[in-house]
């Protein structure tokens, strides 16, 4: 991402308002937007030396931060500039131009020694800028390292009293000391030396134990516990003392050519050698740390609780923590709102559910921790987490029963309005009943994602159905009850009405007998009429025709039992007709 686009100019990042150091939110909105890792370069000296001119070339820019041309100090407080790193892609360089030390302005050092502490606390670069030459002023004024040691509450050295800048000096900046105008040959007896070698020398302590080579050596012992990396540039006057003030606007081939040659020695340096900011635990920042950091230490001094190491690493550790935590939280949400389905079908399923994503928050939460070295921050995320898969479960089992109830009231609905409509108010209702029931309860176990309180919910409506199964049989053995009776009488009545009826049956069965009986008499009779009137009529004829052939010859007695014959047989054949 090019810088016009980053960052096109600096920023007030830290305001000196009548010697208060106020944060300004702007500039914080921007190092909260930025999650590369930063290496911060900063720039500490005494007003008018040409700070501003070193970090706009840092930043690849003519004009940027605010170059002064004359005794006036131009720049307050702290100015910030992010841009893209030139040598490491992926990764930001803040540039931290300071206000100048020593300004005959403020009339209290005060500032100075704030303003000096915060450049080295945020700074993984400390670019100590300086005029002509090293000397005890120089060193003297870098000395404010030893207030440093207060401001830090550095554990005290046995021995000789010196603050232990040891586990310090490894979270401190490298230090480039620069020297601008640098008028002297780099020679010692003699010999030549590297503008490394004549640092190291100016810094070197004289042996003897009297209050003035302490005195001598205290500084310089500070400097060289707190700033173990050390790197030193001289430049020559860019250009003639007459076009200084047009620095700004003057081109390459306006400037000496040892100036623009030790320009571009120091800006590879700072470019190629100057480290990724970085925190007690090897914690590499980035914006939000950064502005984590500017914030403690801002507030720390304004409280006048000045600022210790430790505690600011705990207030970031706090800060970077919380926040990791809340991510987790909220990567924790999101894959829950993305997995989870409520309800669930089992238990399990959930538990699986909430075991992978509070996985996948844990690592969310170590990624982005910080010092987070008893794991009482992770324990605070666990306890959290626990409290959401309890929450969760609530509304797991809250949902399946919102979803059961529905699906109860859906299947049998019907069965309820049925049972209001007295369709099982019969005899046997009860054992419909209980069946229909029983195929409304398959029906219910079919339907997927009940969930887990499905049981629970099917056998809590049955229960609150006991009232109604229990009438639905009352009435059925009432009425069953009152059928037999019925069924008992009509029983009865058939068997009296079979009876009455068979009784009809026999009556009409002896009628037909008794007619039929009559019938054959009165054939027989008809026979035997007929049969005695045959005889008669055989007799009578019988009797002319004997009388007709011999009549005088018959004795009368013969005719008269002939005669009597033949009345008997009269007499039967009325005896016949009166039958």
């Amino acid at each position: 991402m090019a810088s016009e686009t980053y960052m096109p100019g600096p920023v007030c990042l830290i305001e000196n308002m009548e010697g208060q150091l106020v944060v300004k939110q702007e500039a914080l909105q921007i190092l909260s937007a930025i999650t590369q890792p930063m290496v911060v370069v900063a720039i500490v000296g005494v007003c008018s030396t040409g700070k501003s001119y070193l970090m706009n070339q840092l930043a690849g820019k003519k004009k940027g931060f605010s170059v002064g041309s004359t005794v006036q100090s131009h720049t307050k407080g702290i100015w910030m500039w992010c841009v893209p790193h030139p040598e490491k892609p992926g990764h930001t360089l803040v540039l931290l131009d300071t206000e100048g030390l020593g300004d005959v302005e403020k009339g209290d050092d005060k500032n100075d020694t704030q303003i000096f502490a915060l450049a080295s606390l945020l700074s993984s670069t400390f670019v100590y800028n300086t005029m002509n030459k090293i000397d005890q002023g120089a060193i003297d004024l870098l000395h404010n390292v030893t207030e440093l040691t207060d401001i830090l509450r550095a554990r005290t050295l046995p021995d000789n009293g010196v603050k232990d800048a040891d586990d310090i000096g490894n979270f401190f900046p490298d230090l480039v000391w620069s020297i601008r105008d640098f008028y002297l040959s780099l020679e010692r007896d003699g010999q030549l030396m590297t503008a490394d070698e004549y640092l190291q020398n100016s810094l070197k302590m004289k042996k003897g134990s009297d209050q003035r080579t302490q005195s001598f050596n205290l500084p310089r012992l500070c400097i060289q516990k707190f700033f173990p990396t050390r790197k030193c540039f001289v430049f020559d006057s860019p250009t003639h003392q007459k076009k200084i003030s047009q620095l700004e606007t003057l081109k390459e081939d306006d400037l000496s050519f040892q100036f623009v040659q030790q320009m571009a020695e120091f800006s590879s340096h700072i470019f190629n050698k100057s480290k990724i900011k970085t925190l007690p635990g090897g914690i590499k920042v980035n914006g939000p740390c950064l502005e984590n950091l500017v914030r403690t230490y801002v507030n720390a001094i304004s409280s006048r609780d000045l600022p210790c190491m430790e505690n600011a690493v705990m207030t970031l550790a706090q800060r970077e923590n919380a926040a990791a935590i809340k991510r987790a939280l909220s990567h924790y949400d999101q894959l829950m709102g993305q997995k989870v389905q409520l309800p669930t079908e089992t238990l399990q399923e959930l538990v699986n559910l909430h075991r992978s994503s509070e996985g996948e928050a844990i690592e969310i939460f170590k990624k982005n921790s910080f010092k987070d070295e008893d794991q009482s921050f992770q324990k605070e995320l666990q306890t959290l987490l626990d409290a959401k898969q309890n929450d969760i479960c609530k509304k797991n089992e809250k949902a399946s029963s919102d979803c059961c109830s529905a699906l109860l009231q859906d299947i049998f609905g019907p069965l309820e309005e049925a049972v209001k409509q007295g369709l099982y108010s019969k005899p046997g209702g009860h054992n419909l009943y209980l069946q229909k029931t029983k195929e409304l309860m398959t029906k219910y176990h079919q339907q997927p994602r009940k969930g887990i309180q499905a049981e629970e919910a099917l056998q809590k409506y049955l229960k609150s159905k006991e009232s109604v199964r229990n009438a639905v049989l009352q009435t059925d053995h009432a009425l069953t009850a009152k059928e037999k009776e019925m069924e008992e009488a009509r029983v009865k009545a058939e068997a009296a009405k079979a009876e009455a009826e068979n009784a009809v049956v026999i009556h009409r069965q002896m009628q037909q007998m008794m007619e039929e009986k009559e019938r054959l008499h009165q054939q027989q009779i008809r026979q035997m009429e007929i049969e005695i009137a045959n005889i008669l009529a055989q007799q009578h004829r019988n009797l002319a025709h004997l009388l007709q052939e011999r009549g005088d010859m018959i004795p009368q007695a013969h005719i008269t039992r002939f005669h009597d014959q033949i009345q008997h047989l009269h007499r039967a054949s009325d005896s016949c007709s009166i039958l």
